[in-house]
């Protein structure tokens, strides 16, 4: 049976959904990721996903082009169109959204609402429990 996204959330260790806003410099989210051990973050406006940041989106749009972290801000180099996941889809939806749409954080939206945000990490570490219960169940049926 595949593992849905809800399930993952609910086993991750730290479900906590971090962010920042538009107008906050690319140095204050950076500081957000380095303290939290994180790669991305959620940009938000009140309660509503705007986009999100990336060490990735810095890289690419920030650095590259000379932008100083301090004087850019997040809403400069963010990437705005955010693709997000359901909490009753499963590992293999999303992989297949990170794979076409080449990057590696996802968010996961019901109703609206942030419940969390899944990585491509997250994602490894349920497909191999999920592995690990079929080969059990494989394996409990030809023991009969």
């Amino acid at each position: 049976m595949a593992i849905t996204v809800r399930q993952m959330l609910s086993e991750k260790p730290v479900n906590a959904i971090f962010a920042v806003r538009p107008h906050h410099t690319v140095l204050e989210g950076l500081r957000v990721m380095e303290k939290r051990n994180i790669g991305a973050v959620l940009v938000m406006e009140e309660d509503r996903l705007v986009g999100i940041f990336s060490e990735r989106d810095y890289a690419r749009k920030g650095i590259i082009k000379g932008l100083k972290a301090k004087t850019t801000t997040i809403s400069d180099v963010m990437t705005p169109k955010v693709v997000t996941v359901s909490p009753d889809e499963n590992i293999r939806d999303c992989f297949t959204k990170m794979q076409t749409g080449h990057f590696r954080h996802l968010p996961v939206l019901e109703n609206g609402q942030i419940l969390g945000l899944l990585s491509i990490g997250d994602l490894m570490v349920a497909r191999i429990e999920e592995q690990k219960n079929h080969i059990t169940f494989l394996q409990r049926r030809i023991a009969g």
